[in-house]
């Protein structure tokens, strides 16, 4: 099923019930964790309800559309009878650990009887540790977003959407760019609507509540069932660390990074269409970062780099492998060796002998080595991105800005 219509569903129920919905929160946690949904999605609903009616009202609407009979599903519910700026710190930083870090879920039920929340489970309970992680989340993280969501009706999932292309298309370009990952123009995919065959008809990301409800409005589709508005902490880089190491290979798998490295080799394009580029700190081993096929046109990007090049990475580490999100170029390397030209005629010399350098057959001039000339980079200073049909949920588009060089956005 899908975690963000049960949502809007059980905050109908609650307004229904007399309750005010101060507000949606959609929160993406560590994408390495392996317990997870597709998206790692969880989430909070803000109410003024007495705490034992919205819990009731949560777990009716819970079970029957829980897929309990899939061993990859297990449901959490936490109910925090308090203010969400009143949340303890310590539930706060469960949050900022869940983007970045792994819990357990005895961890996430001591805290949570700790602060007095009443928690329940299905089929384990493992999405405990994400509804924690919820409850803390609005005191936890500063940076939100906006997504509006739109549902089909319920007995049409499972078969292909009807969403018109051109009135999308059409939309998605008078609302960029305070909308964004909407469509990707360049594969001509429409990025919001998802394949999987849930209830979500559609997803619209952007800064500004109003220009996603204008955005939807513009909107051909098949009806509508409901409509759901979440803050949400998509497109923050909120799961990346900044971290400054001398030796990269020190990095922990499962965990995500923004850090400065040289190229320590040429790029190589392998099997399947990925591309993988040694990278080094300031000293230490090589590690590679890669990007792979379903970043599509980034790879060019990564091709184009040189030994010698410094650069800002960011991405997850994942089995000692660097996946690249996006990466700023800080110095190019603009020079090249090459076989030295004769000045007298201008032809290319020849090699003299083992550590004899090189010599003009035709004039007999002679050089010492290789020569360093300038070279034309497909690169320039800046920041460089996956496309909207690559890009993780959490991950920061540059053209929401920000950043500290010229950026490349990708549309």
């Amino acid at each position: 099923m899908c975690t963000t219509y049960l949502a809007a569903r059980v905050a109908e129920r609650i307004a229904a019930a007399g309750g005010s919905i101060d507000e949606r929160l959609l929160v993406r946690l560590n994408p390495a964790v392996e317990r997870k949904t597709r998206g790692n999605a969880a989430l909070a609903i803000h109410t003024d309800l007495d705490a034992d009616r919205a819990a009731a009202i949560a777990r009716d609407e819970l079970e029957p559309l829980a897929e309990t009979d899939d061993p990859r599903t297990s449901p959490g519910l936490v109910v925090a009878d308090c203010d969400p700026a009143d949340v303890p710190d310590s539930v706060a930083q469960f949050a900022r650990d869940a983007l970045r870090e792994f819990h357990s879920l005895d961890d996430a039920l001591d805290l949570a009887a700790a602060a007095g929340f009443d928690t329940d489970g299905w089929a384990g309970g493992h999405g405990r540790i994400g509804a924690l992680a919820a409850v803390g989340a609005a005191r936890a993280f500063d940076e939100w977003t906006y997504e509006l969501i739109a549902y089909r009706e319920f007995d049409r999932c499972g078969s292909l959407r009807a969403v018109d292309g051109a009135s999308l298309f059409a939309a998605a370009d008078e609302a960029y760019p305070d909308a964004w990952d909407t469509v990707d123009r360049v594969e001509d995919e429409a990025v919001c609507v998802p394949s999987a065959p849930g209830p979500i008809l559609y997803g619209l990301r952007g800064d500004d509540p109003a220009v996603l409800a204008a955005m939807a409005d513009r909107i051909h589709s098949e009806p509508v069932e409901r409509t759901a508005l979440f803050r949400t902490n998509q497109g923050t880089d909120a799961h990346l660390r900044d971290v400054s190491v001398v030796d990269l290979s020190t990095l922990q798998d499962g965990r995500a990074y923004r850090v400065d490295c040289v190229v320590a080799g040429d790029p190589q394009t392998r099997e399947g269409g990925h591309v993988f580029v040694p990278i080094r700190g300031g000293e230490g081993e090589m590690i590679d970062a890669a990007a792979f096929e379903p970043t599509k046109r980034f790879r060019d990007r990564v091709r184009a780099l040189r030994a010698g090049d410094e650069l800002t990475v960011c991405g997850e580490l994942g089995e000692g492998t660097l996946k690249l999100e996006k990466f700023a170029v800080r110095e190019l390397n603009r020079t090249a060796k090459r076989t030295p030209v004769c000045p007298d005629c201008g032809n290319t010399m020849g090699s003299a002998g083992r550590n004899q350098g090189y010599r003009c057959r035709d004039c007999g001039t002679n050089a010492p080595g290789k020569t360093e000339v300038e070279i034309d980079r497909d690169l320039e200073r800046g920041w460089y991105e996956v496309p909207p049909c690559a890009r993780r949920h959490i991950a920061k588009p540059l053209v929401r800005g920000g950043f500290d060089a010229p950026t490349q956005p990708e549309r």
